[in-house]
């Protein structure tokens, strides 16, 4: 259809709108919208784009913190104060649906999407981690996706030159044929010397920068906000196309960009491309632009201008800069080869207006397409699901306790939720750049040193999906806990969230509740630790069709979490340190396998709610420990979440090549303590001649500890029996996953 074509109702339902938007799409027009106006109220009012079903929620979210530079949604990412003159910038986003597709380049792309958003800021990206969920691992199509999504993450990470230095993989069977690949980047800048994603200035030049545009990408941000069906495959030139090369030299021009003063504004074209960059700029500023769309360098042939507006070809950045200083950024950017087009000027606002050879295609007021301005919010309809009081009904004495434990020892340690990644992690480059240093020693969190610095950034991310789907409120608290409690357990202080909140269909209201409820759970547990939310992205739409049936994922609200370590010394990891140290654990013991790997692989149950939790416990667990560390008492620490206890005195044996003698506890099931998995719990080992210090000070009645044990020359031994050696569960944890996926 051609740009200036006339619309119907029936046009703005081909492109995903409602008819009661199109409605209110002529009402703000004041006439009705023409082809190219129609497409770009197509993408700017998608969910990926506008968050019209979830923003309401989204702002219930605590954002105010003593470390806050910038607000959610104010700029590109979130934006906190490390001290010395320093701020961390950080985010994550989802590439799910690309990636279902096309997995190589959904993940790549995402990965460069990420990086981009960062350094738009002014900000040098310091490291990459990413959340991964995939469906079964001895499918097919599963092992397609993991060696697609990996190659993509690696090649373009490992190339751009950022090291991955953490993150998490998941599989169950619901992600089938919905994967969901989350991908999180971190940076550091002066304060004060960001970059800001608003337009200002009357009169001063739009650029478009970085690679030519094509028609890669072209309604890729609706393609995101429908669900996958059958049909999908053919949505696949919605798939952008990454160049990590390309990418490296923008960084390099930007950051140079950024020592000049001469940007009055920068913001990544991702998502609707060059609509998105200049409308999200120019309401954010309060002022307009005209741009002129036949001055951007197309890499195509014929292409019509709203292709060339839709288009989310990567690599590219839209600059507002100072008037009189455009000679200096053409020469930044022609110094490294980097396309350096003006195309626009900023106005006095409050219109956009696009020409194509000085004729006037569109004209729209900016604020009506952004988020928080005139794009619609609604309110779905909420609906508990009948699982969720079924699933209260669980019962453990109904599971029987299998009277070979270290059988069921020995499944565990190889179920691919807890076995080895390094099938996978050993793809990405985590000590790639010199400019930071990642520590990769094994510490709960992934720790990365400021050079020039003492003080380090620890970073997390996490999610258990499975908690989340038994009970979202309380599964999500747990999300953002066991990322709180990892940074503590590496030495760090929890600072800020950004997150990444997987879902189904909004419009399904058992989904929408499951959505609520996250936001509810989130909103307590950041406000307990002090943890504002910086920004992030919501994905819904996270379902698949299988014959006439539509399955929604498992609520997957993923958590990153940022720590500030104030002296590396005080860095600690997970693994034992000396024979004969002793296991304490701090925190409760609960007679609880609701929703464990335990329950559900070893006795086949799925329906049971999410473990014992307490917020307050938990916080008051943290606080223990980071006093525990802070004195420089303990050796390790490491905390219990997938697999329970057994796991995780594993997980720190194998790391040290030691092993472990311990007594369970009598008043609760063995199976229970051993492979349970309730919350708020942190193993820590010690040396003997701090155990005095540690029992006074733990001898408030606020936390509960005990011994469990203490550290071996490599032997396993539990109530006096012996489970064998390190090194034989060692073979089952490293192996286990390599020996499926590396069929494919």
């Amino acid at each position: 259809m051609d740009s200036l074509s006339s619309t119907t109702v029936e046009t703005a339902q081909e492109l995903g709108l409602l008819p009661e938007e199109y409605d209110e799409i002529c009402n703000v027009l004041g006439r009705t919208p023409n082809f190219t106006e129609l497409n770009i109220y197509s993408v700017m009012w998608s969910e990926h784009c506008s968050y019209k079903n979830s923003i309401k929620w989204l702002k219930k979210l605590p954002k105010d913190g003593p470390q806050m530079l910038a607000k959610a949604g104010e700029e590109n990412a979130g934006l906190v104060d490390i001290g010395e003159g320093l701020a961390c910038c950080f985010k994550i986003e989802s590439h799910n649906h690309p990636s279902a597709l096309e997995p190589f380049q959904g993940a790549a792309t995402g990965v460069g999407g990420i990086n981009r958003d960062i350094f738009t800021m002014g900000a040098r990206p310091i490291a990459q981690l990413n959340s991964l969920r995939f469906g079964d691992p001895n499918s097919v199509r599963t092992k397609w996706l993991v060696d697609g999504v990996v190659k993509g993450i690696s090649t373009y990470g490992n190339s751009f030159g950022i090291p991955t230095v953490g993150g998490e993989v998941y599989f169950d069977k619901c992600y089938e044929q919905n994967p969901l690949v989350n991908a999180f980047s971190a940076g550091i800048v002066d304060v004060g010397g960001q970059i800001s994603a608003k337009a200002e200035g009357v009169g001063n030049a739009v650029y478009i920068v970085g690679s030519s545009t094509g028609r890669d990408g072209v309604h890729g941000a609706a393609f995101a906000s429908k669900d996958l069906t059958e049909d999908s495959a053919n949505d696949i030139p919605s798939v952008q196309v990454g160049d990590p090369f390309q990418e490296k030299l923008l960084l390099e021009a930007t950051m140079e960009l950024a020592k000049i003063d001469a940007v009055k504004g920068m913001q990544d074209m991702g998502a609707a491309g060059i609509t998105c960059s200049t409308s999200e700029m120019s309401a954010g500023g309060k002022v307009g632009m005209d741009i002129w769309l036949d001055k951007v360098p197309t890499r195509q042939e014929g292409m019509e201008p709203w292709e060339i507006l839709l288009s989310e070809s990567q690599e590219r950045m839209l600059v507002v800069v100072d008037k009189g200083r455009e000679n200096d950024v053409q020469e930044i950017f022609d110094k490294w080869d980097i396309h350096c087009k003006k195309i626009g000027v900023v106005t006095a606002g409050p219109l956009l207006r696009y020409f194509w050879n000085e004729e006037k295609i569109a004209e729209i007021p900016a604020e009506s397409l952004v988020l928080g301005g005139g794009a619609p919010i609604y309110d779905r309809e909420i609906k508990e699901p009948i699982y969720f009081k079924e699933f209260k009904k669980f019962d453990i004495k109904k599971i029987p306790e299998p009277k070979d434990l270290l059988n069921v020892a020995k499944k565990i340690i190889a179920l691919p939720n807890i076995s080895s990644k390094k099938y996978i992690y050993e793809q990405y480059d985590s000590m790639v750049g010199t400019k930071n240093r990642s520590t990769n020693k094994p510490s709960d969190a992934s720790i990365v040193n400021i050079k020039g610095s003492r003080r380090a950034i620890a970073m997390t991310v996490d999610c258990n999906s499975r908690y989340v789907h038994a009970d979202p409120e309380v599964g999500t608290m747990i999300a953002v806990s066991e990322n709180a409690r990892n940074i503590i357990c590496s030495g760090g202080e929890p600072s800020a969230i950004t997150n990444c909140l997987n879902f189904g269909n909004p419009y399904n209201p058992e989904v929408y509740w499951q959505f609520t409820g996250a936001i509810k759970g989130m909103s307590k547990a950041c406000e307990r630790f002090r943890t504002p939310v910086t920004g992030g992205n919501v994905s819904f739409y996270n379902q698949t069709q299988v014959g006439d049936t539509i399955e929604p994922v498992f609520p997957t609200p993923t958590i990153a979490m940022i720590g500030l370590i104030k002296d590396i010394d005080n860095v600690t990891t997970i693994q034992y340190k000396t024979k004969g140290d002793l296991i304490y654990q701090i925190g409760p013991t609960y007679e609880d396998i609701a929703s464990s790997q335990y329950l559900v692989n070893i006795h086949g149950v799925d329906e049971s709610p999410a473990p014992i939790f307490d917020l307050e416990q938990e916080f008051l667990v943290h606080k223990k420990v980071q006093n525990l560390i802070k004195k420089e008492i303990i050796s390790s620490a490491h905390d219990i979440s997938e697999g329970g206890l057994f796991v995780t005195l594993m997980e720190s044996a194998m790391l040290s090549n030691l092993g472990f003698d311990i007594t369970t506890d009598s008043s609760v099931r063995n199976d229970a303590y051993l492979f349970g998995e309730s919350q708020s719990r942190i193993i820590i080992s010690v040396s003997p001649d701090n155990e005095d210090e540690l029992i006074d000070l733990m001898m408030t009645k606020d936390v509960e500890f005990h011994l469990v044990g203490h550290v071996t020359k490599g032997a396993i031994r539990i109530d006096d029996q012996d489970w064998g050696d390190v090194n034989f569960f060692r073979d089952l944890y490293d192996n286990a996953l390599g020996d499926i996926l590396d069929k494919y």
